[in-house]
């Protein structure tokens, strides 16, 4: 995508829940390995990996798994040490359920990933480039992943992207401010435009309140946006959910990404 000199927002999104649903493959995926190294004893529900994420250390759910496998045998009394995990392992099984038998190549992924439903449309960023809104990702997917759902899937051209590869995981904002340098120098955009992150967890409001703290000569705010299995639930739920988000730094929370229009972001900044 190209975008204009005369920018006067910038526009940074995670992309799972948010851009994708991934209820049915990360999560699902997560779960599937938690039950295989616990030996099918403990398989985590929705509410459990929502509260092992509002901790807001666990982006990255390979990690998420392993820490989900240790509490459990924690909870039968036994301590980390005595846990024979290989986190290559976990990492590989997760993959072949998430990608599917063959994790490499993409054009053979059979997994969860072909079935995740799309939140958004291409159309939907097409109208914020027409109003002179730059936009990007910065993500804890990896990269195949994340371009799998962005390129193959959204039809985008080449979008300004940092995934798990390209920078340390969030909270960190490195990789935030990577993907808004990378628009700034495409595009000639003024040093100084407004910075909205979406995201679906408090990870990402984290990040948001760290790039404030470390760059805080530019203007940083977060958007939550609740993630699908949480509007499904709705209710006290989804209140508690979206709270959570605020506290963490959201100066708004949306029921879905394309509530964030290019008017509701002028009203934001």
């Amino acid at each position: 995508m190209t975008f204009l000199a005369t920018s006067w927002a910038i526009l940074i999104f995670d992309i799972d829940g948010v851009i994708r649903d991934v209820g049915g493959s990360y999560r699902r995926a997560l779960a599937d390995t938690v039950e295989q190294f616990t030996d099918g004893a403990y398989r985590p529900t929705a509410e459990a990996i929502d509260a092992l994420k509002s901790e807001g250390t666990w982006n990255n759910d390979w990690q998420g798994s392993q820490e989900l496998v240790y509490r459990y045998f924690e909870g039968q009394g036994r301590s980390r040490g005595t846990i024979a995990l290989n986190y290559d392992d976990i990492v590989d099984f997760f993959q072949r359920r998430y990608r599917g038998a063959d994790p490499t190549d993409p054009n053979q992924w059979t997994g969860y990933i072909t079935e995740e439903p799309l939140l958004v449309d291409r159309s939907y960023f097409e109208a914020l480039t027409n109003s002179q809104v730059a936009w990007g990702f910065f993500s804890g997917a990896t990269r195949g992943s994340a371009h799998y759902v962005l390129t193959r899937r959204l039809g985008l051209d080449h979008p300004a992207l940092v995934a798990m590869e390209d920078a340390p995981g969030k909270p960190d904002p490195t990789g935030l401010f990577a993907v808004v340098e990378t628009l700034t120098q495409q595009a000639h955009l003024a040093p100084d435009l407004p910075v909205i992150y979406t995201g679906d967890t408090v990870a990402d409001m984290h990040t948001i309140v760290k790039a404030k703290a470390q760059q805080p000569q530019r203007r940083w705010l977060g958007v939550g946006v609740l993630p699908p299995h949480v509007v499904a639930k709705g209710g006290d739920y989804q209140q508690r959910y979206g709270a959570a988000l605020q506290t963490a730094g959201a100066e708004a929370v949306v029921d879905q990404v394309t509530a964030l229009t290019s008017q509701r972001v002028r009203q934001l900044i």
